[in-house]
C-alpha cells in the first residue's frame, strides 16, 4: 500500500468530551454561529488535513445510548451538518467536507439533492457520511412508523433484527441516491442560446428504482454532481454495518479500542467485502478504512493530555468512548497512526477531546510529525474529495448511453 495516510477530523460541537465547552478555550456562545464552524474548518485545512466531518443526528444528544437524558450540564443542540458544509464550503477550497445525514426517516430524494447541492458549493469536495436511527425518540419526532420501543435487549436476536432491517433499509436509500446522482447524464445540459435548447432529454432518466422501503421514480431535479459520486462513508461497530459499508459504501470508520481488535476489525471488514464483491453487491472498488481515535495532545510547555483528561472527567460526567482514546504528544499520536497504516488502514479520523485545544495541534504539531516521517502530504494533490482519497475519478453515469 502507498506510505501516505489519509488524514481526517470528526467535528462535534466543543468536543468529544462531554465538558469539552467548560474549557477556558471554549467558544460555547458561538457553537450556532457560522464563523464558529468556519474558523474549525479552516483550521483543519490549514494543516492540510484530507477531510472534515460533521456529526448530527435527528434527536438532541443524550449520556444515554437508546433515548433522551435530562442532563443540563452539557451541550445540547445542533445545527443541521448538511447546512453547515454548504455555508463552509464556499469560504474553503481544498478539504473535503463530509456531513451526516440520517436514513431513516429522511426520504433518499432529499438527501441526494442536498449533497449534490453540496458538491456544487464545493466545487467537489462533498462527502455523507449515512447514519441510521434506532432510537424511539427520534421515531416519535415523525410519527409515520412503528417502533420497538426500549424494552429490547442490546444483545437480544431481536435487536439484531431489529437493526439488520434498518441497515438493510439504509442500504436501499444509498441506492437510490447514487441512482439519482447518475440520472442526469455529465452532458445533459447543452445550454445553447442559438438553438433554444437548455437540455437534452433523452441524458435526463427516470431511475425506476422500486424495493421494500422506497420507490422512487426520478429523475433528480438536481443536475448530476461535479464528482459524478460524492464519497459515501459510514461509521460501523460490527458485522451490520461493515456489510452496509461493503455494499454501499466508498469507505468505513471503525472503532479498535487497540492494536489486536485494529487487526481483527481490518481482516473482518476485508473478508465482508469479499464477500460482496462475489454476490455482484460491489464493483470491486477497495473498500477504504479509517479508524477512529478520540485525541487529546499535550500542550506544548503546559499542561499534559492525561492531566487535561483527568481535570475534564471531574467536572462531570467522565468520558466514556466507542474507541480508543488517545493522551499524549504529537510524537506518540503520529506512531500509532503509522502503525494502522502498517496493517493496512487507509488512515484515521480524529475526534478532538477539546476542539479549540486539540484539532489546533492535530492540523500543526501532530500533521507535521507525519509530514517529516513521509506519511503525510504537504500540499493537496487533487481538487476533489475523490481525489485526496485516492478514489476513481469521472465515473461514468449508469445511464449513460455507450
Amino acid at each position: 500500500m502507498s506510505s501516505r495516510l489519509r488524514i481526517g477530523v470528526a467535528l462535534d460541537g466543543a468536543g468529544w468530551h462531554p465538558a469539552a465547552w467548560r474549557e477556558p478555550s471554549s467558544r460555547p456562545a458561538e457553537l450556532f454561529s457560522p464563523d464558529y464552524w468556519v474558523d474549525l474548518v479552516r483550521i483543519a485545512e490549514q494543516g492540510l488535513l484530507d477531510f472534515a466531518t460533521i456529526e448530527d443526528s435527528l434527536a438532541l444528544q443524550s449520556s444515554d445510548l437508546v433515548g433522551s437524558d435530562e442532563r443540563t450540564d452539557e451541550v445540547r443542540g445542533r445545527l443541521d451538518a448538511v447546512l453547515i458544509a454548504s455555508r463552509v464550503a464556499p469560504v474553503t477550497g481544498r478539504i473535503g467536507l463530509i456531513p451526516t445525514a440520517t436514513v431513516t426517516h429522511t426520504e433518499p430524494f432529499h438527501v441526494s439533492k442536498a449533497i449534490a447541492t453540496l458538491d456544487y458549493t464545493s466545487e467537489g469536495r462533498a462527502g455523507w457520511q449515512v447514519k441510521v436511527s434506532g432510537r424511539a425518540d427520534e421515531a416519535a419526532h415523525f410519527g409515520r412508523r412503528e417502533h420497538p420501543g426500549t424494552e429490547i435487549e442490546w444483545t437480544s436476536p431481536a435487536f439484531r433484527d431489529f437493526a439488520t432491517e434498518l441497515f438493510d433499509e439504509a442500504a436501499d436509500a444509498v441506492e437510490v441516491v447514487r441512482r439519482l446522482w447518475d440520472s442526469w447524464e455529465d452532458d445533459a445540459e447543452i445550454r445553447d442560446v442559438d438553438t433554444d435548447r437548455f437540455l437534452d432529454a433523452e441524458k435526463v432518466h427516470e431511475i425506476d428504482f422500486v424495493g421494500r422501503w422506497f420507490s422512487v421514480r426520478g429523475p433528480s431535479i438536481t443536475p448530476r454532481p461535479p464528482q459524478g459520486q460524492p464519497v459515501v462513508v459510514a461509521l460501523a461497530h460490527n458485522d451490520i454495518p461493515y456489510r452496509l459499508a461493503a455494499r454501499s459504501a466508498d469507505a468505513v470508520f471503525v472503532t479498535p479500542a487497540g492494536a489486536a481488535q485494529a487487526q481483527s476489525i481490518i481482516d473482518e471488514v476485508s473478508g465482508i467485502t469479499a464477500d460482496a464483491v462475489a454476490a455482484g453487491e460491489r464493483d470491486g472498488e477497495t473498500l477504504l478504512v479509517f479508524a477512529d481515535i478520540v485525541v487529546f495532545l499535550d500542550e506544548p510547555g503546559g499542561e499534559r493530555a492525561d492531566e487535561r483528561l483527568r481535570r475534564l472527567d471531574a467536572l462531570g460526567r467522565p468520558l466514556t468512548s466507542d474507541t480508543r482514546i488517545f493522551t499524549g504528544s504529537a510524537s506518540e499520536l503520529a506512531d500509532l497512526v503509522a502503525e494502522l497504516g502498517a496493517i493496512g488502514y487507509a488512515g484515521v479520523r480524529l475526534r478532538p477531546g477539546v476542539v479549540t485545544d486539540d484539532l489546533p495541534r492535530i492540523a500543526g504539531a501532530f500533521a507535521d510529525e507525519l509530514r517529516a516521517r513521509g506519511l503525510f502530504h504537504d500540499h493537496y494533490e487533487a481538487d476533489t474529495l475523490r481525489g485526496l482519497l485516492g478514489l476513481p475519478e469521472n465515473i461514468p453515469s449508469r445511464y449513460a448511453t455507450v
